[in-house]
């Protein structure tokens, strides 16, 4: 029987290079491939000889990196943002790895791993500044970005994740949404489990077949051996979490409604970062605010890079 979920791929991948973005692979280091989907503008046809494209060109407009959660891959969850944004920006979605085909034989499984990796790649990919969109787990990943590569990290937009699950955190949240494990809520085997998780992530109810739910736990909860693993090294001990001080700009993109990462987070998490953070709530909205109310998230992450770079220009 077709997977529905795996058949819309080619469609999906039209429309999105319709948008301004294709899919293109990095060998990151034997043994390590990172995809990514990056501008249609910096691809190059293969010259004489060549069966596939074996370099891009640099982007020429700013870049803005969109970085996925734990439940879906890049161009799943951002493909209500990239044909929003392609007009102006250079905008390059990768898939983590373990996610959407991304590989590593390296053990390592922290949220500083899945930064040194990404932020490899896309230096191979021409890029040397960026702006980056995390979401929920790829906004843990963002922030460690940010921190360890500041010349390279100009700004963030942060939806829906903290600084770092600690171990207070973690147990608060399971508890509060009725999980015993992180991967009970975020790593689902079964039709039940992932409609308990699209419960507690999206405001409004939504409803799907059980044939869809089916299809959608083959296509997109791959790796669960290493994705599990993900998770065990996400959490940190409380006496091991720190503020660090962040020079670039921060904007906190919350659905106000978030379950999973309450606004209370976000506005302590504001506090502890300083005045170069702001928050920004939208109505009607869960965790999953991207995807619920897409028109006023892209209005309102459209609204920050422009005044980021009218900033730059002014200065």
């Amino acid at each position: 029987m077709v997977n529905l979920v795996a058949a819309q791929k080619p469609l999906m991948n039209g429309l999105m290079k319709m948008a301004g973005v294709q899919p293109y692979s990095v060998e990151i280091e034997p043994g390590t491939v990172m995809n990514f989907w990056v501008p249609c503008e910096t691809v190059k046809k293969p010259g004489k000889g060549e069966k596939k494209v074996t370099h891009l060109e640099k982007p020429t407009k700013p870049v803005v990196v969109l970085v996925h959660g734990f439940a879906a891959e890049g161009i799943v969850t951002w493909q209500f943002q990239v044909g929003a944004l392609t007009k102006k920006y250079s905008v390059y979605v990768p898939d983590l790895l373990f996610f959407g085909g991304s590989i590593t034989d390296k053990p390592d499984r922290s949220p500083t791993f899945q930064a040194e990796y990404l932020v490899q790649g896309l230096r191979k990919l021409g890029v040397e500044k960026c702006v980056v969109v995390g979401f929920s787990y790829g906004g843990m990943v963002a922030f460690k970005m940010a921190q360890m590569y500041p010349h390279m990290v100009e700004a963030m937009v942060v939806s829906g994740s903290i600084l770092a699950m600690t171990d207070s955190i973690s147990v608060e949240t399971l508890n509060r949404l009725g999980f015993s494990s992180s991967a009970e809520l975020l790593l689902p085997n079964s039709v039940k489990g992932l409609k308990a998780l699209l419960s507690v992530a999206a405001y409004k109810k939504l409803w799907f077949p059980d044939r869809l739910h089916k299809d959608y736990l083959e296509v997109m909860f791959t790796n669960r051996k290493e994705r599990a693993e993900l998770l065990e090294g996400l959490v940190i001990s409380n006496k091991d979490a720190t503020i660090p001080s962040f020079p670039q700009r921060i904007h906190l993109l919350w659905g106000e409604e978030d379950q999973i990462f309450k606004q209370e987070l976000a506005h302590n998490m504001k506090e502890q970062l300083g005045e170069t953070t702001t928050f920004e709530g939208i109505q009607k909205a869960g965790h999953l605010v991207h995807l619920e109310r897409p028109c006023v998230y892209n209005s309102c992450l459209k609204h920050f890079l422009a005044s980021l770079y009218a900033e730059q220009v002014n200065k």
